[in-house]
């Protein structure tokens, strides 16, 4: 087993919150804690809701919340509760850090796709994701195709 450089993760991209009601979630992270919401997305088609909040030093608060009764969001609010769902972590090359977490020991979901995440129990119950540093979000860095809404999509 190898160890992991020191610098394997670059620092904190986002985080994704698991909340049971966008509405009032978006309501509290604004009202009560004074953060704007840059854009949002009613998920019908994907199962969620999704709220972004960008922070001063480039990172994000994503709130994700069931569309309804049938979504993955539910089982996993009723499993964990609101709160904290995902850290996403940069990474300078994800494929490098895959190998390099892998050599460690490290168990992994979703190795060889974009979407891959550290196991909670290798990292103190916290799922992480490790996010490419080069890589765009959609909501932020391609605004003329999915343009800013700060209401729900009719």
């Amino acid at each position: 087993m190898d160890a992991v450089p020191e610098n394997l993760f670059l620092g904190v991209d986002h985080t994704v919150w698991l909340v049971a009601d966008i509405d009032a979630a978006i309501a509290n992270w604004q009202g009560r804690l004074g953060v704007q919401l840059q854009h949002r997305v009613d998920g019908r088609d994907h199962e969620a809701h999704q709220a972004f909040f960008p922070m001063a030093d480039g990172t994000f608060v994503e709130l994700i919340a069931p569309a309804d009764e049938d979504s993955p969001v539910n089982k996993l609010i009723e499993e964990h509760g609101e709160g904290v769902h995902v850290l996403a972590m940069r990474v300078a090359n994800l494929d490098a850090a895959v190998e390099q977490l892998t050599d460690a020991g490290v168990e992994l979901r979703g190795a060889g796709t974009p979407q891959v995440f550290v196991k909670p129990q290798f990292a103190n119950g916290t799922l992480l994701q490790l996010w490419p540093e080069d890589r765009p979000h959609r909501w932020r860095d391609e605004p003329r195709q999915n343009p800013p809404q700060t209401e729900p999509q009719q």
